[in-house]
């Protein structure tokens, strides 16, 4: 047990201890992506050693999102998300305050993930956004106004205006036009359109990226860095394009929701998944990038993931709040450049 797990464990022995003898439940809502290891290496030895049954509620960010506001605080204790979705439970008042206190695992977190959003819930894991391309077909891609060349007619996939990236896409094109998204709207969208040509298709899904590259209709496309190992069973050629501007951070959250009766359980919860040992498990099994500085991986085993703190500082961090209460607006500029 690490220094941080034994300082965790003092500082909650005694509600722990009681809670315990209660049969107590801790609700969780999280993706259910990579389940059997979740459980064994996460869920499993927490209930062990806390004494307390897990109850597992998963889904996408959305309608798992929508039905902690729906239930008004009652029946889910915990919520993982990704910081635009957490983004908007935090302006919706759905999620307490984080005590960094009975946290004390953040404090060894790389920097931008222990508090991208302030006072919640802290990054127990980070991605990146950026560009992949099939070696084999296209030059090299050095950076976002790469993808307006004209070799590349035809041949870029973007993600949708309604996925994760899809948004990302009028930042990238923000930063090509040197302006601000959202000052500058305008010339942002106007820059857009001058990507049309070189568009194949704007996808929805991961596994609609992957079709695509696979079959040659893009040999270029927008996606998180998660989606690489499957493009590259696919397609052994395809690289992911060191920018010289970055890609787009992505941090994934744990929050509390406001009116839990479990808010004890929760916060050892998260000290625990921020445990430096625990990380480097799941980063080694192939679940989930670690944050948690003190993790040392072999080249080999960083290889998949956004590792390291030069790696996760030479990201461009997203106003979410900003970008969030813009995206309507954004929404219906986007038809009028791509179509539904």
């Amino acid at each position: 047990m690490t220094r941080s797990r034994l300082l965790a464990a003092a500082l909650l022995a005694a509600p722990l201890a009681a809670s315990a003898q209660e049969d107590r439940t801790l609700v969780i809502s999280l993706w259910g992506f990579n389940g059997d290891l979740i459980e064994e290496h996460v869920l499993a030895p927490f209930r062990e050693e806390h004494g307390v049954e897990i109850v597992l509620e998963t889904g996408n960010n959305a309608d798992r999102l929508n039905k902690v506001r729906i239930r008004g605080g009652s029946e889910v204790d915990l919520i993982y998300l990704t910081d635009a979705f957490s983004q908007i439970g935090i302006d919706n008042d759905l999620f307490m305050p984080v005590d960094r206190a009975l946290v004390p695992n953040a404090e060894g977190l790389h920097e931008p993930a222990r508090a991208p959003q302030g006072e919640f819930g802290p990054a127990y894991t980070v991605g990146r956004i950026g560009i992949v391309y099939d070696a084999a077909e296209v030059e090299p891609i050095d950076e976002w106004a790469d993808l307006w060349r004209e070799d590349l007619a035809g041949e870029v996939a973007i993600p949708e205006i309604s996925t994760t990236g899809g948004p990302l896409m009028v930042l990238a094109a923000a930063r090509v036009a040197g302006v601000d998204p959202y000052e500058e709207t305008d010339a942002a969208f106007e820059k857009l359109s001058e990507l049309e040509p070189n568009v194949a298709k704007a996808y929805r899904t991961g596994s609609e990226l992957i079709n695509l590259l696979s079959t040659g209709e893009a040999s270029v496309g927008i996606t998180q860095d998660f989606v690489l190992a499957s493009l590259r069973e696919a397609v052994p050629t395809i690289e992911f394009a060191d920018l010289a501007d970055g890609g787009y951070a992505v941090f994934n959250t744990i929050n509390i929701v406001e009116g839990t009766e479990n808010a004890d359980l929760a916060h050892a919860f998260i000290d625990w998944a921020l445990d430096p040992d625990l990380q480097r498990t799941l980063a080694v099994e192939g679940v989930d990038a670690p944050v948690a500085a003190a993790v040392e991986l072999t080249e080999e085993e960083a290889e998949p993931w956004t590792y390291g703190a030069d790696e996760i500082a030479s990201l461009n961090r997203i106003d979410h709040g900003a970008l969030n209460a813009a995206k309507d607006e954004w929404a219906d500029r986007w038809v009028e450049v791509f179509g539904q």
